[in-house]
């Protein structure tokens, strides 16, 4: 027995049959593939229900969270990129973040709540669990980990993807009941590398990947957070009563206020320009020949004692004044000797390791790690040079958020620009003028 449909009416129930039939499958597939936004309150109440069931936070994002963390803390003790994208693949599935702006806009504070510590109780196990991994990378050192310094950066063309992965996350989501596995991989790639990194540049005692990498994942998480709002406002998905409208706009306000705080500046950003050398620093002098004069100390003239030349009276002549004689004798004076003394010409370099690279500055040739140089910065190269186990290292000063670093680096990731390391100038020039 077929029931007919009731939208649908025809006098011949064979027909109606046949058609449904044919066409019954076809309609399910589609309806099944795209769900639309109903329009009336009764069909949106319905949607939002299921919609908040599906999100719901269970104890898979919590699973997946814990090896996802574990395989990226592997990955940057390892600095193996296939391992990065290997724990982004088995992270968990992001359904509670879209929970997170739904409550939101739906102004449910308590679904808000769960979702928000599901969120953050995820968060803190891939961030310890990549302080873990930085713990035990620390006998290991030093290391130049370059995919922890490059996932602890801000860049573009991942907030592009973030974007992206944000609105088709939410339209995916929304409009059809199949789990986004692909724009939920999108995302993850830019919560949880830079998230880990954070943790891994902690627990290893890495300052240029801490605390970077966890302010990367507040922009990133802000940054997607906006657009997923936006996303949810274009499929009339509008805050219906006063407190899911202030929960908007509160939201709002912390995302925008959080991406223009973090988004302005710092040393956690790439260095897209050369920098001048020894920035945020006294500036060096610049060398300038120093004289000095040596001159023998001049003897007070001596004065002679005036010889007096008495004449002979006579009986008759008259006396006649006598003349006196003055000899004065000078010491001869020495010709000035003029020491013209140059000062070496500094040599500059900028670090050049590879894309989003950076260098480590170590205490000593091949010794213990201070501090990881970022790409294209600026250090002035000394004299001195050692070779360690066939490796070339050269003494450089580098200037860091004001403070002034000397240690060793890798010869060949320097780019010099002027003369050599290993480069002596003159030390003295004499010129001797003539008297």
């Amino acid at each position: 027995m077929t029931i007919p449909d009731p939208s649908f009416t025809s006098r011949d129930p064979a027909e109606h049959t046949g058609r449904t039939a044919r066409q019954g499958p076809r309609t399910r597939r589609r309806r099944r593939g795209q769900l639309m936004v109903p329009s009336d309150a009764k069909g949106r109440a319905a949607l939002m229900s299921s919609l908040a069931q599906r999100s719901y936070p269970t104890y898979e994002l919590f699973v997946y969270a814990v090896l996802c963390g574990a395989i990226l803390g592997l990955g940057y003790v390892l600095d193996s990129q296939a391992l990065l994208l290997f724990g982004i693949l088995v992270a968990p599935l992001l359904s509670p973040w879209i929970g997170l702006l739904l409550a939101t806009v739906t102004g449910s504070a308590r679904f808000f709540f769960e979702t928000l510590m599901a969120l953050v109780v995820s968060a803190l196990l891939v961030f310890l669990i990549g302080g873990l991994a930085g713990l035990a990378a620390r006998p290991f050192m030093p290391r130049t980990f370059n995919e922890a310094y490059m996932h602890s950066r801000l860049w573009w063309p991942d907030l592009i993807v973030l974007a992206v992965g944000a609105i088709i996350l939410t339209i995916s989501f929304i409009r059809s009941e199949a789990k986004p596995f692909l724009p939920s991989v999108m995302m993850a790639y830019g919560f949880f590398l830079p998230l880990s990194a954070g943790g891994f540049g902690l627990g290893g005692g890495i300052n240029n990947v801490w605390p970077h990498g966890l302010l990367v994942f507040l922009v990133y998480f802000a940054w997607a957070g906006m657009f997923g709002l936006l996303t949810l406002m274009a499929l009339r998905f509008l805050p219906g009563n006063s407190q899911g409208f202030m929960m908007s706009v509160g939201l709002a306000i912390i995302l925008v206020a959080t991406l223009v705080l973090l988004m302005s500046g710092g040393n956690w950003t790439p260095s897209f320009a050369l920098q001048p050398p020894l920035a945020n620093s006294t500036p060096l002098p610049s060398p300038s020949p120093t004289i000095n004069v040596n001159l023998p100390p001049i003897l007070p003239a001596e004065t002679s004692t005036p010889v007096v030349m008495m004449a002979t009276d006579t009986a008759t002549a008259p006396p006649t004044p006598v003349p006196l004689t003055l000899e004065v004798t000078l010491p001869a004076t020495a010709s000035p000797t003029i020491t013209l003394t140059i000062e070496p010409t500094p040599v500059y370099a900028r670090i050049k390791v590879g894309k989003g690279g950076g260098a480590v500055l170590r205490a000593s040739p091949g010794g213990k790690g201070i501090t990881v140089l970022d790409n294209y910065s600026i250090v002035q190269v000394l004299s001195d040079t050692q070779d360690v186990s066939s490796t070339t290292w050269a003494h450089v000063i580098a200037v860091q958020n004001g403070s002034r670093l000397d240690g060793w680096i890798v010869q060949v990731y320097l780019d010099v620009a002027t003369p050599a390391p290993n480069w002596v100038p003159s030390a003295t020039a004499i010129i001797t003028p003539t008297p």
